[in-house]
């Protein structure tokens, strides 16, 4: 199962993956962090895709994920997921952080896709603590490894040293 989980260190919208996974907000019409950096990368189709899927459903609101094609990303598809906003961790931030990970995963499953990368969700401007957002993520991967074929692979893309060794730990 752990060789089909692994971490990198780097930029996500770089990564050939089947798809990444942004981290984006409820509007999803692009912001800062790696929401901006994935629309910038990916170009006007993903805003377009996004558009059209505001207009039918209304966005997305925290623990769900949508699906859009890559654009002009070396990925063919962005798994979109609103994480939650940390407010202590008493509000029911890690059940929401887990649901962004299964319901991204569920995506990736549906579609058959051989590959998926993650960045950190809700870690920068929301303010999830990184080492208790490892931890979610590890525990909700693994889980879904350990019972589903597809995908085949899934990436955890640390943006930074801090990022990459609390991965690595929750790894090992």
């Amino acid at each position: 199962m752990l060789t089909r989980l692994r971490v990198v260190q780097g930029d996500i919208t770089k990564l050939t993956t089947t798809a990444i996974v942004n981290a984006a907000n409820s509007s999803l019409l692009g912001g800062g962090g790696v929401d901006g950096a994935i629309h910038r990368a990916g170009g006007p189709q993903i805003l377009a895709e996004c558009r059209a899927i505001r207009a039918r459903q209304g966005g997305c609101r925290p623990g769900e994920a949508v699906l859009t094609s890559g654009g002009r990303l070396p990925a063919t598809h962005v798994i979109h997921t609103v994480g939650p906003v940390w407010q202590g961790g008493q509000r029911g931030e890690p059940n929401l952080l887990a649901a962004c990970y299964r319901n991204c995963l569920r995506i990736a499953a549906e579609q058959e896709m051989e590959s998926v990368a993650f960045p950190g969700i809700s870690t920068g401007i929301y303010g999830y603590p990184k080492a208790e957002a490892a931890a979610v993520a590890s525990h909700e991967i693994r889980q879904w490894l350990a019972t589903h074929e597809w995908p085949r692979e899934v990436v955890l893309v640390a943006f930074d040293d801090e990022a990459r060794v609390l991965y690595e730990q929750q790894l090992t």
